[in-house]
């Protein structure tokens, strides 16, 4: 049987790892400091984890599959604000490597239930919610 909630997918979990990191890494210091680029950074980590969530709230696979990208989109905005805030050294080689990581592992499970999606035909395995 498939996931019942959205936080059951892998997809999401890694995802909201990597939210936590980037909330946890942008609290202090100079990158806290310019409001206007953590804000992005933060948006689009948390972008990936809430386009997972909707998508999962639909009830059709091509419907899922196209927030997948949304959320794709969101992963790769936040790489590149993570590029640039170690560019501006707003956080160190450390940081910045173990960021990239989750940003990698986490693209790796989103693009797997991306390809799952759109290769899977028939009815959405999830149950739906009995509206009675």
């Amino acid at each position: 049987m498939g996931a019942r909630h959205f936080t059951e997918l892998i997809a999401w979990q890694l995802a909201d790892d990597l939210r936590r990191f980037v909330f946890d890494h942008t609290s202090e210091g100079a990158i806290a400091q310019d409001w206007k680029f953590r804000a992005q950074l933060r948006g689009a980590s948390d972008g990936v984890c809430r386009n997972i969530a909707e998508g999962f709230g639909r009830y059709g696979h091509r419907d899922f599959a196209w927030f997948m990208t949304i959320a794709k989109g969101s992963l790769d905005e936040a790489e590149d604000a993570l590029v640039a805030a170690h560019r501006r050294r707003y956080v160190d080689d450390e940081t910045f490597e173990a960021g990239l990581r989750k940003i990698k592992r986490t693209n790796k499970a989103v693009l797997g239930l991306l390809r799952c999606l759109r290769h899977s035909e028939g009815p959405d395995p999830r149950p739906r919610p009995d509206l009675d």
